[in-house]
């Protein structure tokens, strides 16, 4: 969805207002072997912000990356969001490790898949990428860059780059905002060669899916592909299989609750004084259903609470006249007797109460 969005942004970029802060949520396809957390088929949300440049606009990019996982429940030490700059990688790859452009490329991508071999692989093929003459002197480099923590940490020569100054600064705007757990990740390198500045991944860190579950960064030069001209951008895409793995590893996934609020149960013949009843309800917003099988009351009720339906009301001829009608709270299992009007009162007062408790969970 990158590039469609940057090549819309191309067309319409007289159109909008910047910085133009746009999402999508799409179905994609692609081609390669399914595993856990990547499908050939999948769901995915973008949000990209256009037209501003800098720290700030990535650290507001960072914080919704971040506001999302929060409005999922999750707490700070569930995730770590690996921050790094390409641009600060480049340099490292040239002026500090002393990569030509060719090896620079095949050490970003070894970066890349560090995490997916093991450390005598990444090391053996580490040396081949920068000779035999200087494999001794690169690796020790190298070992000194994946073991640092944090911007201040880095070499001398390194430290006073522009890059290690803005990721600097961006971590100051990030502690600002309340992101506590984004830190520096020398090894994060983000494969896809558009990005050209700051690059984020938010990691899992339960041991049982300890993975990266999605990211984005910096591609100012991606609009400009498209016959514009070049627009600085920044944005991520979370997935909605990833997302779903984090939050059944964490036991995060809500509890299932019905939408149907009053499952009525149809006594002896009086199925159309229920749909009479049912057709008032809804009139007032009460979410209703009626059953309609013409099945014992026993089987009734069962499918009621099967489907987690909160309230039943029992409508048989008697209540049809009377215009009274047993009113079942399927939890407490009390009954009482309650007039159409009444029964609406205490199914709002219940909703009242459901979202309060589910705005004070999420709060």
């Amino acid at each position: 969805m990158t590039p469609s969005i940057s090549r819309l942004v191309a067309a319409r970029r007289q159109e909008l207002g910047y910085p133009a802060r746009l999402y999508s949520i799409a179905n994609f396809m692609r081609y390669e072997r399914p595993q856990r957390g990547r499908e050939r088929e999948f769901w995915q949300m973008n949000a990209d912000l256009f037209g501003a440049d800098g720290p700030m606009a990535d650290a507001e990019v960072i914080e919704i990356a971040s506001e999302i996982m929060k409005a999922f429940s999750a707490k700070d030490d569930m995730y770590a969001i690996r921050v790094n700059d390409r641009n600060l990688i480049n340099h490292i790859m040239s002026a500090y490790l002393g990569l030509d452009a060719v090896g620079a490329q095949l050490m970003i991508k070894l970066f890349d898949r560090m995490n997916k071999i093991t450390a005598e692989e990444f090391a053996q093929q580490a040396a081949e990428i920068f000779g035999a003459n200087a494999a001794s002197d690169g690796l020790q480099k190298l070992k000194q860059l994946v073991t640092v923590k944090t911007v201040a940490d880095l070499p001398a020569e390194v430290r006073e780059t522009e890059a290690a100054k803005n990721l600097l600064n961006l971590f100051d705007r990030l502690a600002a905002a309340g992101v506590k757990n984004a830190r520096f990740d020398a090894s994060l390198m983000r494969g896809l060669d558009y990005y050209t500045g700051m690059v984020f991944e938010v990691f899992d860190l339960h041991p049982d899916n300890n993975r990266s579950m999605f990211g984005g960064g910096r591609y100012d030069g991606l609009v400009g592909l498209f016959g514009a001209e070049p627009i600085p951008t920044v944005g991520f895409a979370p997935g909605l299989t990833p997302t779903e793995l984090f939050l059944k590893s964490h036991d995060l996934l809500p509890a299932f609750h019905s939408t149907t609020e009053v499952g009525i149960v149809v006594v002896d013949d009086s199925l159309d004084g229920a749909l009479r009843v049912a057709r008032e309800l809804r009139s007032e917003g009460v979410n209703v259903e009626v059953d309609i099988t013409g099945r014992k009351l026993d089987k009734q009720i069962k499918a009621v609470i099967k489907k987690d339906i909160p309230f039943m009301v029992f409508i048989g001829a008697k209540e049809v006249q009377e215009g009274l009608y047993t009113f079942k709270d399927v939890t407490t299992t009390e009954e009482e007797k309650l007039s159409l009007a009444r029964i609406v009162s205490k199914v709002k007062d219940h909703r009242r109460h459901e979202t309060a408790e589910d705005d004070e969970l999420f709060s």
